[in-house]
């Protein structure tokens, strides 16, 4: 009895790890997911296309720029973006430095440098940090809830 008490308890012991090996830690693929779409999103507003750089947001997501006020939902998202990319001479790069994730939710901190023209015609460039909060939607894609920028160096 002891013998077939203790096969059992190995057989499922087994069939518990087999399930934890399979459901698997897949942080480092969901970073490498997220840095793939920081990419092509950078892409996008080199590009000054404000429809594919709006696409990264959630429906609901949010910006938090300095000294604006917080837009949330699309359409106030792409008026924000519309007004800098649309600006002659405007730029933006961004390169996180951390992107760490935890079940469906991620956030990512970096720098960024962004060139603006000033009323006198002359380009201003600022250095500064970020922080991106993600989430993952129900059909598995990585989308930007919160998007807060700083003037901090």
């Amino acid at each position: 009895m002891p013998t077939i008490r203790s096969l059992v308890l190995l057989s499922l012991m087994l069939a518990c790890s087999r399930q934890d090996a399979a459901l698997g830690d897949h942080r480092a693929s969901d970073q490498a997911t997220i840095r793939g779409l920081d990419s092509a999103w950078g892409k996008a507003m080199a590009a000054k296309n404000v429809e594919q750089t709006v696409s990264y947001y959630a429906d609901n997501a949010s910006i938090l720029s300095p000294g604006e006020p917080i837009a949330t939902g699309k359409a106030a998202i792409m008026a924000s973006w519309a007004s800098l990319l649309t600006q002659p001479g405007s730029s933006i790069t961004f390169a996180p430095t951390t992107v760490d994730v935890s079940g469906d939710r991620a956030y990512e901190v970096g720098d960024y440098e962004i060139t603006e023209t000033d009323k006198a015609g002359k380009p201003q460039t600022t250095k500064a940090k970020y922080v991106v909060v993600r989430g993952r939607q129900a059909d598995g894609t990585w989308k930007v809830l919160v998007d807060v920028s700083t003037t901090t160096h």
